[in-house]
């Protein structure tokens, strides 16, 4: 987002707490694999684009947009303290006639009844009046080669009329269509709407595939033969969980607010739910395929292609491979990976691993592969070439064989 006002000649400044961020922006050094090195590093040395640790240049600022993480607790309540922090920020340093814009994922109501108190709070100055508040759910989808921030419709939902137009003529700077609804907990619906379709929908496909294995039915063909019928069906694709930042939380956030209105949100729940054990289930399906070999998992080499949540991207985020990886070790597997995006990574349980290089060696060497992301550089037929026995997990590998098994 920054990029895209930056290459409008809007003069961005990022804030940020990490002096570490700071300096690679501010040295044009890219870190974002979306965002191509060239453009990065053209609004940078333009002086249209710099970062800062000081927040006392909040000041020279006509409008905010928030983009903090929005996580879980380990309660799985949503944790505000990043937007808090941000508004606390902002309200401290801000000058009259600023226009403000949440993009954080959270539930509805949190522009007016979190955002806007502390805003106000701290400032002394008065929304409508001083300033403009407004919520416009980020859109953005990793890897994704057709739709990127500049060309995705971008949802915009503002306190006051004033403020909606206001926030309208900032975003069409860098924003090609700009969609506006009537208050801030709509835009902040939509967002949860989108991912929880999502969610519901994968969690189904997950379920069917898991009951499809069991009456030895293959999910992919069956998907493929509905994905004919020319209207009222949309294929998802089964895989070992749901990863990211938004679709795995989501629920949590509407369940959050919903039991302000005493509302009970029992298909969405049973959704999460769903999507929370795929990554036991996958263990299990390890297990199994190890036993048919006469081996158990404690001892055997289990080697993981792909820790990334998605194809083709380096976010690790509530990827469920972790989950995976982190029940395998437990139980007394010795796990490696390979991932061409990320080099090391943390699990749940804060096991430490580093890309082991996939050769044929390494292959050769595994009691059993398991393939947990459908990166396009991996090559189904090198790897079953060279693989003792496969998990596929993504239905990457076409040929039938016993040695592969499905999800």
């Amino acid at each position: 987002m920054a990029v895209e006002f930056a290459q409008k000649n809007v003069k961005v400044i990022g804030f940020e707490k990490s002096e570490e961020k700071t300096n690679l922006v501010n040295s044009a050094k890219n870190y974002i694999k979306d965002i191509s090195n060239d453009t990065f590093e053209k609004v940078v040395k333009s002086n249209f684009l710099s970062a800062t640790t000081d927040f006392s240049k909040m000041g020279e600022c006509d409008a905010f947009i928030i983009c903090v993480p929005t996580p879980l607790d380990k309660f799985r309540k949503p944790d505000m303290s990043y937007i808090e922090a941000s508004c606390k920020a902002i309200g401290q340093n801000m000058k009259a006639g600023t226009f403000i814009s949440l993009e954080s994922t959270t539930y509805p109501t949190t522009t007016e009844d979190l955002m806007l108190p502390i805003i106000e709070k701290e400032s002394g100055l008065k929304q409508g009046k001083d300033f403009w508040l407004a919520y416009s759910p980020e859109r953005v989808d990793p890897g994704n080669e057709t739709y990127h921030t500049k060309n995705t419709p971008k949802v915009l939902g503002a306190m006051t009329k004033d403020g909606a137009e206001i926030g309208k003529a900032l975003y069409c700077k860098a924003i090609d269509e700009i969609h506006e609804v009537s208050s801030p907990r709509v835009a902040e619906m939509v967002k949860i709407l989108e991912n929880t379709y999502r969610l519901i929908n994968i969690s189904l496909i997950n379920e069917m595939a898991l009951l499809s294995g069991k009456m030895d039915i293959n999910i992919w063909e069956v998907i493929e033969a509905a994905k004919t019928k020319p209207f009222g069906f949309q294929a998802f694709y089964p895989g070992p969980g749901i990863g990211g930042h938004c679709i795995p939380l989501d629920p949590f956030y509407l369940e959050y607010i919903a039991k302000r209105f005493d509302f009970d949100l029992t298909m969405i729940h049973t959704a999460g739910h769903i999507n929370m054990r795929m990554p036991h289930y996958m263990y299990i399906k390890i297990a199994t395929a190890l036993n048919s070999v006469q081996k158990a998992v404690n001892g055997s080499r289990i080697l993981f292609l792909g820790v990334a949540y998605k194809p083709n991207i380096d976010d690790a985020r509530e990827s469920p491979a972790l989950e995976i990886i982190d029940t395998v070790a437990h139980k007394g597997g010795i796990v490696s990976y390979h991932d061409p995006y990320i080099v090391k990574v943390k699990t749940n349980k804060e096991r430490y691993f580093e890309s082991v290089e996939l050769t044929a060696e390494v292959l050769k060497t595994a009691d059993c592969v398991v393939l947990t992301t459908n990166h396009k550089g991996f090559d189904a037929n090198f790897i079953q070439k060279n693989s003792k026995l496969i998990i596929d997990l993504r239905n990457m590998v076409a040929e039938k064989s016993d040695t592969v098994f499905k999800l």
